[in-house]
């Protein structure tokens, strides 16, 4: 997943999140900072949405049963991954995969796996907490096997 790939999605479902979330075209607007005719222009599919307003849409609006379906699950994470190669976050919690994700590999409680949407990489330990996400599979599979040795 990409930059451009992210405001299309964005841009494309912002209706949507409007209507998930129940505001009005002037709330949305103000809540993502933007004009209501730019909101409407990006509505219509007249306009897409700035990469700063895509973030917004992403941030904001993360638990999105419509963005997250668009995105395989966590859409900030999506972002941060189109501007970092690599995120490691040791304490953050996961659900492990259930819905979004596909097990690549396994090995004492620990999964290698890869988003069926987005396609990038993340590795859960023994009580599913990532430990790093990346869209580069050298990376993702290197870390793998550093962890693999030592347990």
């Amino acid at each position: 997943m990409d930059r451009d790939l992210i405001i299309q999605i964005a841009s494309e479902n912002l209706k949507l999140i409007r209507i998930e979330q129940q505001f009005t075209q002037n709330k949305m607007a103000e809540i993502l900072g933007i004009s209501k005719k730019c909101l409407v222009q990006i509505e219509k599919g007249k306009a897409l949405a700035n990469w700063t307003t895509a973030i917004a849409i992403c941030a904001l609006f993360q638990q999105s049963p419509t963005l997250q379906s668009q995105m395989g699950g966590d859409p900030l994470e999506n972002v941060e991954l189109t501007i970092h190669d690599v995120i490691i976050r040791p304490n953050e919690k996961t659900f492990g995969g259930v819905i979004w994700w596909r097990n690549v590999n396994k090995h004492c409680g620990f999964k290698l796996q890869q988003n069926l949407l987005s396609k990038h990489f993340r590795i859960l330990d023994d009580e599913n907490y990532r430990l790093l996400s990346t869209f580069d599979s050298k990376v993702a599979k290197e870390k793998w096997q550093d962890i693999v040795r030592k347990l």
